[in-house]
């Protein structure tokens, strides 16, 4: 696949990767401030240096060739490899100093946060870093109050009109059960399983506990909790004792020193994953070291979210 020199610029590959996500012509001007009939000749004038269609029109819809998927593959490795120079030149052109104060539970401070802290340390040796790790489901809050400046967060279902957030992974969310004798298995053996009588281990708040009520409203169960904890990480240690049943981002099992102990449920049900994401306050992110941390963070996150 080749195109002349000259044929492509940033903001028309842009375009292109916006509408070959939104598949319409209308929402991609409004979203990325362009109009109607310059977007049309954007798409046009890459179709003609490519020599065939990258998307297939009707009145009805509008969907990518397979030219345009495998284009589409093109820029978004493209993009990203720009996006990455201009953070490493910006980040590169100034040493920047300061501290930031960030939020993450434990098991993001395994998983997720080591990888930007790496590269973020590269960019910038001199800026340091205070973590404050504790319960998924308070971050949101602790950002909106000032109280850290950054925050590794699952998205919530409303996020403050005063906040940005990007996101860097999907975490799938599951169902666990204790593997040793106990009531719990007893009647998880059951068919069908009584669930009414399971004992639930329930998230206070945040994420997993509006995908915890979706599911028991769903499936019509009346719960019987035994317990609300704050953390997934305290939860799966609750389940390994046998205490009941509780939903958690697979990333805190594969992570947990008792994941032995504990068992994925299989359902005829699909849970949201968690988008974790990157969280700040909208009106500090023109700040150098925060915007270079932000930056560093979302470096690989597609920009057409």
């Amino acid at each position: 696949m080749k195109l002349k020199r000259d044929a492509m610029d940033i903001r028309s590959a842009q375009l292109f990767q916006h509408l070959a996500s939104s598949l319409n012509f209308s929402k991609t001007s409004e979203q990325m401030y362009v109009s109607p009939p310059t977007l049309t000749r954007v798409i046009q004038r890459l179709e003609e240096e490519l020599g065939t269609a990258l998307f297939f029109r009707d009145k009805r819809s509008v969907r990518l060739t397979p030219a345009g998927q495998r284009f589409a593959h093109f820029v978004r490795t493209w993009l990203d490899e720009w996006h990455q120079l201009q953070v490493d030149l910006q980040l590169a052109s100034a040493e920047l100093t300061g501290e930031i104060r960030l939020f993450c539970t434990v098991t993001a401070s395994y998983s997720h946060l080591p990888a930007i802290l790496d590269r973020f340390r590269l960019m910038c040796p001199k800026a340091e870093i205070k973590l404050t790790t504790g319960d998924a489901a308070s971050a949101i809050e602790k950002v909106r109050l000032d109280e850290v400046d950054i925050a590794l967060a699952a998205h919530p279902m409303h996020l403050p009109a005063n906040l940005a957030f990007k996101s860097i992974a999907n975490l799938p969310v599951m169902l666990i059960a204790p593997t040793i004798p106990c009531k719990v298995n007893d009647l998880l053996q059951q068919k069908p399983v009584p669930w009414d009588k399971v004992p639930l281990i329930m998230p206070e708040h945040g994420p997993a506990r509006s995908r915890f009520d979706r599911w028991l409203h769903d499936s019509g169960i009346t719960p019987q909790v035994v317990a609300k904890v704050d953390g997934h990480e305290a939860m799966v240690s609750m389940v390994a004792l046998g205490t009941g049943v509780a939903l958690v981002a697979d990333a805190v099992v594969i992570h947990s020193p008792v994941k032995d102990r504990v068992r994925l449920l299989e359902l005829d049900y699909r849970f949201e994953p968690f988008d974790l994401g990157v969280c700040m306050l909208n009106k500090r992110l023109h700040e150098p070291l925060i915007q270079a941390f932000w930056q560093v963070a979302t470096a690989k996150a597609d920009i057409s979210r």
